[in-house]
């Protein structure tokens, strides 16, 4: 068993295979300072509280404890119709040197069983006992791969749940729902469950979406005589954002969450709210009108912000500032000039359906309330006893062109690449392309970073900040969204003081990396 450095908050610890992963995975329950164990084909990515235990102590901790001699239960079974006319059915057949009828043929036959959970809600690894499922990744992913596609990827097949980035190979469809909150389990494919694929004797149609949490009101609802807030003009991005949903990774289900902590610490500060108070999150401009008096604030990314009175009177807003509203005022949020997230705290809190315990969108799995649209109200909860406070603090964020320093742990995988490579990854400078969003960002560099080591990597748990490359050698950065598990390997993770500044890299900065 090796323990290796996965972030300044996570260990990944390898196991000699799937069977042994699972037995330490059970055998870790309960041990102090844990926060969540994200299990993959032969590791566990172990994440933990640094204010209750240290990477040294828990090391001690996992290396002395015994593996269950228990192994994963049986949990049913689950038939799922396929459609085999993937994107890449022909492509994964020649990679396997066979045909494509027997390669329909052997995944038909095959014995499959969900060995974990990971990458988003309702995603199951499936490993069966043909050996001839051995399959390397695509060396660069895709940005979308549709709702119930069948995949490949090293010894598993995966059904996505949803719409989503991926980088498995693509031999079918079903539509087999993978994920529904309204029904028990939400999840089909659970550990343990055995499952049985067959040729679809039907047309396969698209998944249809499964329904987002609603916001507060129905579109076009009119706003209620207490104090709401009307989205007249949405930015690139305008979402109801939270703490996350830290520790239900068993359900494949990652912590999400606002992407810059700070920002929302401090405009829930400012407006006497409750530190982890729901707020709202904009990329670029946005105007919204105010339905009764309240009080609100903007932090994060830096731009032109003004009120305009029911009378038309125009008033200019202190960034980080809290400011009074009164009934019909319109605040207005310009592009921004530094950073790229707008937090906007308003007094009492931004009130939206709760789901797995958090107000929080998470834009991968499609939990929480559903991105806001012109027309759409959100209410706000009662105001806290707690004052205002005026103090406004003062962050440097990042504008295009400028360079950002990030501080970064080496690990897990930084034996893959060479010497050369770890020497580019922190001396080069990286420019955050437009291929962003909470998922990740695509980075750029003129000199790809190259690997020590071929071939494909089984999943494994990934963290926020970390830094993945995919066979092209540019790397992504993963932030609040992204998913639980993947197969490309992970270079190094930012240090968590410097999650929320990556959050606010916007297109046209430069990364450089140093080693914390």
């Amino acid at each position: 068993m090796r323990i290796l450095t996965a972030s300044d908050r996570a260990l990944l610890v390898e196991a000699a295979d799937l069977d042994e992963a699972m037995r330490l995975n059970l055998a870790w329950r309960g041990l102090p300072g844990i926060i969540e164990r994200v299990p993959g084909a032969r590791t566990v990515l172990v994440c933990f509280d640094p204010l209750r235990t240290s990477a040294a102590a828990l090391a001690e901790l996992l290396s002395a404890a015994e593996p269950q001699d228990e192994h994963m239960p049986p949990a049913g079974e689950v038939t799922i119709p396929v459609q085999y006319d993937g994107d890449d059915l022909a492509e994964t057949a020649s990679l396997l040197g066979v045909s494509t009828d027997e390669l329909v043929s052997r995944h038909l036959a095959a014995d499959w069983r969900v060995a974990f959970s990971g990458f988003a809600p309702g995603f199951g690894y499936i490993v069966g006992d043909d050996p001839l499922f051995d399959v390397p990744r695509r060396s660069s992913p895709r940005t979308r791969v549709p709702a119930g596609a069948v995949a490949l990827a090293g010894a598993f097949t995966g059904v996505y749940p949803r719409e989503s980035p991926g980088g498995w190979q693509l031999i079918g469809r079903t539509d087999a729902v993978m994920w529904d909150l309204d029904r028990e389990p939400p999840a089909p494919l659970v550990p343990g469950v055995v499952v049985r694929f067959e040729r679809s004797e039907r047309p396969v149609l698209p998944v249809p979406a499964a329904p987002a949490a609603p916001a507060v009101s129905v579109r076009g609802e009119k706003p209620s005589p207490r104090t709401s807030v009307e989205v007249i003009r949405t930015s690139m991005q305008l979402l109801v954002q939270d703490a996350g949903r830290p520790g239900r990774a068993s359900l494949g289900v990652s912590a999400s969450g606002v992407a810059d902590r700070t920002a929302m610490r401090d405009a829930n500060r400012a407006v006497g709210n409750d530190r982890d108070a729901a707020v709202l999150e904009s990329v670029g401009g946005a105007a919204l009108r105010f339905h009764g008096a309240g009080v609100g604030v903007v932090t994060g990314a830096v731009g032109d912000l003004t009120v305009t009175n029911h009378a038309g009177e125009v008033r200019d807003i202190v960034h980080g500032s809290p400011f009074a509203t009164a009934d019909g005022d319109e605040l207005e949020l310009g592009y921004p000039t530094q950073g790229l997230r707008c937090v906007i705290g308003i007094r009492g809190g931004v009130r939206a359906a709760s789901v797995l315990g958090s107000r929080s969108s998470d834009t991968l799995s499609g939990l929480g309330p559903p991105p806001l649209a012109a027309g759409d109200v959100v209410g706000v909860g009662a105001a806290p006893r707690r004052a205002v406070d005026p103090t406004v603090v003062t962050r440097e964020l990042p504008a295009p062109g400028d360079l950002v320093e990030l501080s970064i742990t080496l690990g897990p995988r930084d034996e893959w690449f060479t010497a050369s490579a770890l020497h580019t990854l922190t001396t080069q400078e990286w420019l955050v392309t437009s291929r962003a969003d909470r998922v990740g960002v695509r980075l750029q560099g003129e000199v790809p970073l190259a690997r020590a080591v071929e071939g494909e990597l089984p999943s494994e748990g990934a963290v926020s900040g970390a830094i993945q490359v995919p066979g092209d050698g540019q790397p992504v950065l993963f932030l609040p969204d992204h998913p639980l598990t993947g197969g490309y390997p992970i270079i190094g993770a930012l240090t968590d003081s410097c999650l929320d500044l990556a959050a606010q890299l916007p297109p046209g900065a430069r990364v450089r990396f140093c080693v914390g």
